[in-house]
Order: C-alpha cells, then sequence, then structure tokens
C-alpha cells in the first residue's frame, strides 16, 4: 500500500534541525537569538490520496496579515499554552485555518524541525487524508486553498535555488514554482526534505 510505503520511509531517523541556514552558513535567526531562545511551531504537511494520484495541500495567507502577507504555507501555527504537543498544534491549527477535523487525518510521520531567521522553529507532522473532504478556509488567515501533485513536488527537476538581499545580505532559498504558484522559503525548503526522505536522496 501507498501509505505503508510513506510511513516506512517517514519512520527513519531525522537529522535534527534544517532551517535557512542550510543555504546561508553562518546567518543565525533573526534579532540575535540564540538557539534556546527560538519560537515553537508546528505545520500540517497533508498529502491526500487522490483516485489520480497523491497531492500535498498548502493554503495561500490573507494579503493583510502582518506576516508573510500572501505568502504560499503548510496549515499550522505557533504553540499555544493549552496544546498537548506539538503534534496537537498542528492539527488544531489546520481545524482552525481550513476546517478540516483532526479526526480526518492520519499523522504517517515528521519531517525534521525547521529554523526560520525570524527566529522560529517549526516542526513539520505529515498526515494522510482521503477524500471527500469539505474544506472552510478562515478568511481572516486563507484566501485560498489548492494542491500541488506530490510526485512533482518531489522530483528535484522542479527544485530551484534562488536568492534576494535582505537587511544588506544575499539570502540563498529553495522554490518550487508551480503554475501561477510561487512556492519558496521556509515551506520550500520543508518540501525539500519531503522529497529527499521519500526519494533517499542523500540530505
Amino acid at each position: 500500500m501507498i501509505r505503508d510505503r510513506l510511513i516506512a520511509k517517514l519512520c527513519r531517523s531525522t537529522r535534527g534541525r534544517r532551517g535557512d541556514h542550510d543555504l546561508n552558513p553562518g546567518w543565525p535567526p533573526a534579532n540575535g537569538q540564540d538557539l534556546a531562545n527560538l519560537r515553537h511551531a508546528a505545520v500540517l504537511v497533508l498529502i491526500i490520496d487522490r483516485p489520480e494520484g497523491l497531492t500535498v495541500l498548502f493554503t495561500r495567507r490573507t494579503e493583510h496579515l502582518v506576516h508573510h502577507p500572501g505568502q504560499i504555507s503548510f496549515p499550522g501555527g505557533r504553540v499555544e499554552r493549552e496544546d498537548a504537543s506539538l503534534e496537537d498544534t498542528a492539527l488544531r491549527e489546520t481545524e482552525e485555518e481550513i476546517g478540516l477535523g483532526r479526526e480526518l487525518v492520519e499523522i504517517i510521520g515528521r519531517l525534521d524541525t525547521y529554523i526560520t531567521r525570524t527566529g522560529f522553529e517549526i516542526t513539520p507532522y505529515v498526515g494522510m487524508a482521503t477524500p471527500p473532504l469539505v474544506l472552510i478556509p478562515d478568511p481572516q488567515e486563507v484566501a485560498e486553498i489548492f494542491e500541488v501533485p506530490l510526485a512533482f513536488l518531489c522530483d528535484p527537476e522542479n527544485r530551484e535555488r534562488h536568492s534576494r538581499e535582505v537587511f544588506g545580505r544575499t539570502r540563498n532559498f529553495y522554490a518550487l514554482p508551480y503554475g501561477d504558484y510561487y512556492i519558496w522559503g521556509a515551506t520550500a525548503g520543508m518540501l525539500v526534505n519531503l522529497a529527499m526522505r521519500l526519494g533517499g536522496e542523500a540530505s
């Protein structure tokens, strides 16, 4: 079964901490934060088992948000005091953002944690869901929900390395353009980790 093969590959031990520093050696989190003071967050990399093939779900953030407006991301967010675990954070945020109940998601593994330049340590959980799914985006946070074939995301030929100037320094990052969508930054970095785990690439 596809599910069992995915679980077997995702159960391999994680490397630990990945992040923006992978392509930018010596670039610590912003504001001089050290690794002991990172803020914790969790996201859900949701694989949907459609008859025509596996897809991964993404959200496009609304333009009025203070942080990362209009960017493409996974459902998820920062840890709240009432969360029982990081997995609970990812499932709670998913339900709040796109209306997908946690009972419809099967967590099958997790990826390496991802450290951002803005001082977050993000834990990505990989889950599976089977249609039909009724998704209701939170209009305050989510402008759009869309899916991309998992095969496209795992193909190294679709993986690009871009750069831009940030605070006077050149920042290198991964990008996976797909049609009108530009997936980049931390989201793309986590997808590269997913592709490596599923495809057996050297990490």
